[in-house]
């Protein structure tokens, strides 16, 4: 997924949180960070590729807000994820549950046997 290439760097990361709290101007971004404008520029264009933002123009300016689809689709490839290790971590138990069974037979078959 390429939104977690993009959302691998700090600063993008920062973007993206500071755009969480609301839409903000490509010059309202870039004043919040001690990085030129033109990376500035660069990092909002992976974001933009990833589909993490979205811009509109407003007069002379760019306006950046959070595109909430990219997020649902990490939810859902989380999700994903989340039921495969529940389906692991439960045949996990299982696993262990029998070991323990088999266990205690073998002592009760001991004791048995010691009798």
């Amino acid at each position: 997924m390429q939104i977690f290439a993009a959302l691998a760097d700090p600063t993008r990361t920062k973007i993206v949180e500071a755009l969480a709290r609301r839409d903000l101007s490509a010059g309202e971004i870039a004043a919040r960070f001690p990085v030129s404008r033109p990376a500035i520029s660069r990092h909002l264009r992976v974001l933009r590729n990833a589909r993490v933002v979205r811009s509109r123009g407003d007069a002379q300016r760019r306006v950046y807000s959070l595109n909430p689809d990219a997020l649902d689709d990490v939810e859902r490839w989380l999700a994903r994820c989340r039921e495969m290790w529940n389906r692991r971590l439960d045949r996990l138990d299982e696993y262990l549950k029998e070991m323990v069974a088999q266990e205690a037979a073998k002592e009760d078959a001991k004791k048995e046997k010691a009798k």
